[in-house]
């Protein structure tokens, strides 16, 4: 039987498929959302499922997670994100203790006992500042993709100083930067020491080694070595860490079963 977990986030839907048994990765798939979250959920199952020809009867359980999960009217059951993050991180990264997770809309520090569970997390979902979002916001200022935040901050001398506790504040020094004529490339490096740093603040002495960076910020170039400076120690990314969501509740869904 295969089972499949689906992360419904802000920003993309994110699709894994897990064997039962020995629990196998078997295909996952990252889609944007779509007006219809449901709608453009089912259509990336059924593509993915289609893709790898796994017949539609040799499904099993489907267990949603993410900003969206309530809406899709496919899964099973949902779980939370923190559950789901967690179990996804120690399947890709078993040495995992700590995970930073950093998504459109929101933020995590989740803290792992030995079987994987959580043990102890700290969230920021009220304020932009330290989310994807915010990058976006940013990105979208200084005319440019979110891929391209990163490479354009690894240009810069000296980093600027920007407000981390409030993204409109922040978003505000930026627009003060740029008009006295501030390079971009500083802009954005000092962007992600703000975004870092706001993930310092939320760890509050937290955070414990080995700490694996997940969600889709962790694709950004240059914001694990931020992280790794804000938190003064290594940060590694997980190995899929767009994904560590939807892996999660299909081992979820397996254990469902």
């Amino acid at each position: 039987m295969i089972h499949a977990g689906i992360d419904a986030g802000s920003r993309t839907t994110k699709i894994a498929l897990m064997g039962d048994g020995d629990e196998v990765l078997l295909a996952s798939a990252v889609g944007e959302p779509g007006a219809c979250m449901s709608g453009q959920a089912e259509e990336l199952f059924e593509r993915i499922i289609a893709q790898h020809q796994v017949d539609r009867n040799h499904i099993g359980r489907v267990v949603a997670t993410g900003y969206g999960r309530a809406a899709l009217r496919m899964a099973d059951t949902t779980i939370t994100e923190i559950t789901c993050h967690a179990r996804g991180v120690r399947f890709l990264m078993p040495d995992a203790v700590t995970v930073v997770e950093i998504g459109g809309q929101d933020s995590k520090i989740i803290l792992l006992d030995r079987s994987g569970g959580v043990r102890d997390f700290v969230m920021n979902d009220r304020c932009a500042a330290g989310t994807g979002r915010f990058l976006e916001m940013v990105a979208e200022r200084l005319g440019v993709g979110v891929v391209e935040l990163g490479e354009l901050a690894a240009a810069s001398r000296r980093p600027a100083i920007i407000n981390p506790t409030c993204a409109v504040f922040a978003e505000s020094e930026i627009i003060g930067l740029l008009s006295a004529g501030a390079r971009p490339e500083d802009i954005a490096a000092g962007v992600q020491e703000t975004v870092a740093t706001r993930m310092a603040t939320l760890a509050a002495d937290r955070a414990e080694r080995p700490v694996v960076f997940a969600g889709g910020v962790a694709l950004i170039p240059g914001m694990a070595s931020a992280l790794s400076r804000a938190l003064t120690c290594e940060v590694t990314v997980a190995s899929a860490p767009q994904l560590t969501g939807a892996i999660g509740a299909a081992l979820m869904a397996c254990r469902e079963e």
